[in-house]
């Protein structure tokens, strides 16, 4: 078993058009499971989210320290729109299966960006085998970025490696003349690498290289 915990947060949106609410909000075109980035309108982060259709609701997997920000977002928006967002974080533990690991049959599996995300029942007491320094590793060797490490309020998607997700085509959201712009005049600031260590501007340390978000020329 290769599982490393994701603390998660999972919000539960209910109501007509729910994909349509956060495609209206998010980076990425959402019309069905994805992976999404929220940001503000100056194109800062406010969270990464897995988007997870469930029937006729959506699940929306974000992280745990994003959850309160998140949820006020999306909820200063709704404006009627007869959409509903249920917390229902205490009742589901999150994963990154990094190997193929034996599942509840009742798991919920999703293809994140992140690499094969779970969500089980906390009934299930899933536990991780893969510490957080395994995981870094991992993620420094295919240059992933994370919450906490690359990933953070005080960035923008372009500039820690969330490039794939912010969508070249996609009309009017928040955030979006920002990147537009950066995207087209190639001012993104800087970019996430992968550098042999010793080196400079390290945001995930590991053992023989490390992520490093540079500025660009």
């Amino acid at each position: 078993m290769d599982l490393v915990r994701h603390e998660a947060s999972v919000l539960l949106l209910q109501g007509e058009d729910t994909l349509s609410f956060l495609d209206g909000l998010s980076t990425n075109h959402v019309d069905g499971p994805c992976t999404t980035v929220f940001t503000t309108r100056a194109a800062k982060i406010i969270d990464v989210c897995e988007v997870i259709p469930i029937g006729d609701r959506v699940a929306l997997v974000g992280h745990a320290d994003n959850k309160s920000k998140l949820t006020a977002h999306l909820a200063e928006r709704i404006l009627g729109q007869g959409i509903t967002i249920t917390d229902i974080t205490e009742l589901n533990d999150v994963f990154f299966d990094l190997g193929d690991s034996p599942l509840p049959p009742d798991a919920t599996v999703h293809g994140s960006f992140f690499g094969k995300m779970v969500v089980v029942s906390v009934k299930h007491n899933l536990q991780p085998t893969w510490t957080v320094e395994q995981w870094n590793e991992h993620r420094i060797a295919h240059v992933i970025p994370y919450h906490g490490f690359e990933i953070t309020g005080s960035r923008h998607p372009l500039a820690c490696g969330l490039g794939e997700l912010v969508h070249p085509q996609k009309g009017c959201y928040i955030g979006q003349e920002v990147l537009v712009r950066m995207r087209s005049r190639g001012k993104q600031g800087h970019r996430l690498v992968v550098r042999a260590n010793p080196t400079e501007n390290v945001t995930t340390p590991g053992n023989d290289n490390s992520l490093c978000i540079v500025r660009t020329q």
